[in-house]
């Protein structure tokens, strides 16, 4: 396909350039088709038809998310791969927090200009999420919007639709004091507090490429783009294995904004702090830039993504089913009675 616009190509706006992204876009779309895709790339929407067998009453779950100011480090390390991993993740790590099997994604990408390279870069971090998530990435959006935004920057976010038998849908009010909770291992950062980090470590002048001994030789800018991890087939796993009650995605607001949300009002999380793997990035940010242990979490994930919330008699099983699927899961602490909704 090829387009005569010659005007609004003078403007800005080079539609060539946005078939040829679509082109190169396909195999990593390809990759993320999952039974239940009923349309390809090109129409006016994506169509998606559910199996339903087994399923008394389907109930849909959405999340949406962008990437926030962690795009400022792509841009600084000229590598727009992985970044999309962190869109899918902030997405379907919200979905499963219900109980819900995420089933689809759409992105939106807002260029200053088209390049079809970097455009194909960013869907291919997109596709290799939704692989990690098992759902299917059927549609999008590239805007190319010359004068809004730098020709070498883009905005990048998405949605996500999943979907849970309304009697499995999880309920936090069935938490009770004793319950046990158990966390899953964070990459580091994630894809939060982003503002903060590029303050406090100064980034934009930060030499980024260089192994660092405070970060067990890496550089910091491969250690801040680190992507954010996928939860989503462990934690299906464990749904299966045992009697999950509750999930908390520590996202931006960290252990004191997201542990209340998975717990009933007259209830707190008593937090183990010696249990949690701590990834070095956290001491690294606190030192430079000074900032209190309570403020750290508040705003950091601080080495813990997800949060599971189960009786004591299914902890064996729950964390026998995630290590089963991969994950590093430990007993971060316990739910106990207070208003305090997280003591450490």
């Amino acid at each position: 396909m090829k387009s005569d616009s010659a005007r609004y190509q003078d403007a800005g706006v080079d539609i060539n350039a946005g078939y040829r992204a679509v082109e190169l876009m396909k195999d990593s779309v390809a990759r993320t088709m999952i039974p239940g895709v009923v349309s390809g790339l090109g129409g006016f929407g994506g169509l998606f038809a559910p199996d339903l067998s087994g399923i008394k009453k389907p109930v849909l779950v959405s999340g949406t998310d962008g990437v926030g100011t962690k795009l400022k480090l792509a841009f600084l390390m000229d590598r727009h791969d992985t970044i999309g991993i962190d869109c899918v993740a902030m997405c379907v790590n919200d979905v499963i927090c219900a109980g819900a099997t995420p089933l689809f994604f759409l992105d939106y990408i807002a260029v200053g200009k088209n390049r079809p390279e970097k455009v194909a870069a960013i869907v291919s971090g997109v596709a290799e999420g939704c692989v990690q998530a098992g759902c299917a990435l059927i549609g999008g959006e590239t805007a190319e919007m010359p004068g809004f935004y730098h020709p070498d920057e883009y905005d990048l976010a998405g949605f996500a639709v999943g979907m849970v038998d309304e009697d499995r849908i999880l309920d936090k009010e069935q938490v009770q004091a004793g319950d046990v909770l158990i966390g899953l291992p964070s990459s580091g950062l994630h894809s939060n507090g982003f503002s903060l980090v590029r303050k406090v470590l100064d980034v934009e002048r930060a030499d980024l490429r260089s192994p660092l001994d405070a970060l067990g030789g890496k550089a910091l800018g491969e250690t801040l783009l680190t992507p954010t991890r996928i939860y989503v087939k462990p934690v299906l796993a464990a749904l299966e294995a045992a009697r999950v009650k509750s999930i908390a995605h520590i996202t931006g607001g960290g252990f004191y904004e997201n542990l209340p949300r998975c717990l009933p009002q007259g209830m707190t999380a008593v937090i183990d702090q010696k249990a949690l793997p701590r990834p070095a990035i956290f001491d690294l940010i606190q030192k430079t830039g000074n900032i209190p242990e309570k403020e750290m979490f508040s705003t950091f994930n601080m080495g813990v993504g997800m949060c599971l919330v189960v009786a004591a008699e299914d902890e064996d099983k729950a964390l026998s089913a995630l290590k089963g699927a991969g994950e590093a899961a430990f007993v971060m602490g316990t739910v106990q009675p207070g208003d305090e909704g997280v003591l450490m």
